[in-house]
């Protein structure tokens, strides 16, 4: 039976690739996060100055949350495009990006590289906006799904770009460490 596959056996396709790909990067992205104290958790963090615009602790699990979300469903309908030309590229631009993606939590949080963490969040834009290319010549659906984290993760390296500037020594800080004393 080699034929075209109806709208049915396409969609469900698609839903096994979701079922897969969306679990997945929110896994991963999770597991980043937890690698190294975060946001309030980070004495380092909670003692550098922020730019103006830096939202409450709160937005920042529930953007990357929903982002890791779209992220997956773009993934999955470029999985689901079998035979497409230049899916093998964008899924590899899409990897790499999320590697680097992946690296900033623990570079940022835990090395306290701010300067290598803004490089680092330029070359995932630069390789995200390429995927996202890639992805619109296969699926335009998966690049539009692209689009709010392509605006998160620029507004993210104008946050961390600001941190830096604010906090010109924050690579050396050493935070001071929090003890309790029993008498």
């Amino acid at each position: 039976m080699g034929g075209i596959a109806s709208k049915g056996q396409l969609r469900m396709s698609f839903l096994r690739w979701a079922i897969v790909t969306v679990p997945l990067i929110v896994l991963l992205g999770f597991l980043a996060g937890r690698a190294v104290p975060v946001g309030s958790e980070s004495a380092w963090y909670t003692s550098l100055v922020k730019p103006a615009l830096t939202p409450p602790g709160w937005a920042f699990p529930v953007a990357w949350s929903t982002l890791y979300v779209l992220l997956g469903l773009a993934l999955a309908m470029i999985l689901n495009a079998r035979g497409a030309r230049g899916r093998g590229r964008a899924i590899a631009l899409f990897a790499a990006q999320f590697v680097l993606n992946l690296a900033w939590t623990p570079l940022f949080f835990g090395a306290h590289r701010i300067g290598a963490s803004v490089l680092v969040i330029v070359a995932m834009l630069l390789l995200s906006i390429a995927a996202t290319f890639l992805f619109a010549r296969i699926r335009r659906g998966a690049a539009w799904l692209m689009v709010p984290y392509m605006v998160w993760i620029s507004f993210a390296g104008m946050l961390t770009y600001g941190i830096g500037r604010l906090n010109p020594e924050a690579e050396t800080l050493v935070p001071t460490t929090r003890t309790s004393q029993m008498l």
